[in-house]
């Protein structure tokens, strides 16, 4: 049988990292025998973020209290990301951005079949190699590599493109009550939240398909 999933997420958040990881190895342990086809939906951590972003350390300091409680995190974030073959390198990672317009080119991913490269390409490039994709150029980078079209990706950053998804995604959140992600919604009948293990998607799957 098929199988949805969607994902409501932030790219600036480590755990939405992790919990693709964990679905994907959810998804390989179908076998095959499955279809599952995944969505992503925005969530801002942020929404109030300036365009351009902030100095992360500044942000961690105000969210924390200190730069060496942030620091703590980090490490135990670096730990769990290795088991799970991510390299979390936020000692790279100079600043906070704005995800408005990162959402907005998931979206066009979407349309474009290729939202899983696009997402994968945007975690990567910001918690593996400090990517700053509030800035529209590196953005537009990323997502070029990841596989969308430059141009068609610039012409949506420079209209309003992409806004109305937001709003539909806010809705979902609403509908939901999320207020943390990453948060999956099965077959729009089973909620995880959180980055759940693996045998944990794995057992939702098999519910949703006895279910049937």
């Amino acid at each position: 049988m098929n199988l949805t999933v969607d994902v409501i997420s932030d790219v600036i958040c480590p755990w939405c990292y992790i919990g693709k990881r964990r679905l994907e190895k959810a998804i390989s342990d179908l076998d095959g025998k499955h279809e599952v086809q995944v969505h992503w939906h925005p969530f801002q951590l942020n929404p109030d973020m300036p365009t351009e972003g902030v100095s992360r350390q500044e942000y961690r300091i105000k969210k924390f209290g200190s730069w060496e409680r942030s620091q703590e995190l980090d490490a135990r974030l670096i730990a769990v990301g290795e088991t799970e073959g991510i390299h979390f390198a936020f000692d790279r990672m100079e600043r906070t951005p704005n995800t408005l317009d990162a959402h907005r080119l998931i979206w066009l991913a979407d349309k474009n079949h290729c939202q899983d490269a696009i997402m994968e390409g945007l975690f990567r490039g910001y918690f593996s190699t400090g990517r700053d994709i509030s800035n529209r150029s590196t953005l537009l980078d990323v997502v070029t590599e990841a596989g969308l079209d430059r141009q068609q990706a610039e012409s949506l950053l420079n209209s309003d493109e992409g806004m109305e998804a937001i709003k539909q995604a806010e809705k979902l959140s609403r509908q939901h009550q999320v207020n943390g992600v990453p948060f999956f919604i099965i077959n729009n009948e089973i909620t995880l939240s959180g980055a759940q293990a693996a045998e944990v998607f794995l057992a939702a799957f098999q519910n949703v398909i006895a279910s049937e």
